[in-house]
């Protein structure tokens, strides 16, 4: 009997699927998979504000490097004098030490021919190491109080040789950690510098135009801001103005003078002379306007940001360290709002920043690689971004 099966058409068979349902799972990820080739592939550039803020950054952590670099470098300048010094001595010490070992050796030969000595006293005078034998009574006995002082002056002078020369040991291998911190804060520097550098080159002249315009909108807020304090401390000045001439008047009126009186010439009396002093470091910070900014540099033609302040108030007479984290501690630390020209203004947390206060909320500061030296409101990051106000003198 013939089957009654129909038999299946030639071709409509796919192989390795024998399922409806695995057909149909293959068509779903046949047509997800097409979809996704089809769709915008994913852009993961950065936003022109997350440049900017990694390029800000990058300047920053620059900025913090340097003043690693100037430290070291400091460091590294004084170890190298004192290990100068040392080696100069150790040499004048030295030269002493063979003196009075050349004296010991004449006493020992002078013996030695007489007879006046063993020959055990001789291989004493003539020691390395004389102390060694200094417990043997009948050696010292033999010898004349003159001939007893070369040997005292022997030992201490060799026992104050070693000593130099242990510490011209220590001091060089202080030196050559020093100098190992010193190059590897330099490279640091240059390579958040060439960072920085690397991502600003990859935008477009579009992007370069719209990040400028950002910045200018962050300029104009700073001078705004820069305004608010101005005027702020204009009107304390004034009131304390008025309140000193009521107190004059009152004074007057009573016919004597009360020790507030006294202590408020005396206060008058400091303000004038920081005044004087700030004026110098003023005009000294106002001459370099217009110079680069570079990491390290101390002038006179170029500058990075302590190195600026620590030259401007040397110039007044007032020794300021090298770093900003140490300039930050130089002085008395005062409100923003009592802030004065010639005060010291710091930024960041990690105090890697610094400029000079001209009043009504601007100061001249070198801001960054690849700036100047410039006149700009404490603002210009953003009022968050002050640290402390500091009067050095």
């Amino acid at each position: 009997m013939a089957s009654h099966r129909k038999s299946r058409p030639p071709g409509t068979r796919v192989a390795g699927i024998r399922t409806p349902a695995l057909a149909t799972a293959a068509l779903t990820s046949v047509a997800l998979l097409s979809q996704s080739a089809q769709a915008a592939p994913v852009d993961d550039k950065p936003s022109l504000e997350e440049v900017e803020q990694k390029v800000d950054d990058l300047y920053r952590q620059a900025e913090s490097a340097t003043d690693t670099y100037n430290a070291a470098k400091e460091k590294t300048g004084k170890q190298r004098k004192r290990v100068d010094t040392l080696l100069e001595d150790v040499a004048q010490r030295t030269q002493k030490l063979n003196e009075a070992r050349e004296e010991l050796g004449s006493f020992a030969s002078a013996q030695y021919r007489t007879g006046a000595s063993a020959p055990d006293t001789a291989t004493f005078l003539l020691a390395d190491s004389p102390q060694d034998y200094f417990d043997q009574t009948q050696l010292m006995s033999r010898l004349t109080t003159r001939e007893k002082g070369a040997v005292d002056d022997y030992v201490t002078e060799q026992s104050a040789t070693m000593k130099k020369r242990r510490e011209a040991t220590e001091s060089l291998q202080e030196l050559t950690q020093s100098q190992g911190d010193l190059k590897t804060a330099k490279s640091t520097v240059q390579k958040k510098l060439a960072d920085a550098r690397t991502l600003l080159s990859r935008l477009t002249a579009e992007e370069k135009a719209r990040l400028a315009a950002i910045e200018e909108k962050k300029q104009q807020e700073a001078e705004r801001k820069a305004a608010e304090l101005a005027q702020q401390q204009a009107a304390a000045e004034q009131k304390a103005r008025e309140a000193a001439a009521q107190q004059q008047d009152s004074g007057s009126s009573t016919g004597s003078t009360s020790s507030g009186s006294t202590s408020t010439g005396s206060t008058s009396l400091s303000d004038a002379t920081y005044a004087t002093k700030a004026e110098k470091a003023l005009a000294f910070a106002r001459a370099q306007i217009g110079k680069p900014y570079v990491w390290g540099a101390t002038g006179p033609g170029s500058y990075d940001c302590s190195g600026l302040t620590q030259a401007a108030w040397k110039a007044a007479g007032v020794s300021l360290p090298r770093t900003t984290y140490d300039q930050v501690n130089a002085g008395t630390t005062v409100s923003l709002s009592a802030a004065q020209p010639g005060d010291l203004v710091f930024f960041y947390d990690d105090i890697s920043h610094v400029g000079m206060y001209i009043g009504n909320g601007m100061m001249i500061h070198a801001p960054k690689p690849g700036a100047y030296v410039r006149e700009e409101s404490i603002y210009y990051d953003g009022e968050s971004a002050i640290y402390s106000v500091v009067r050095p003198a």
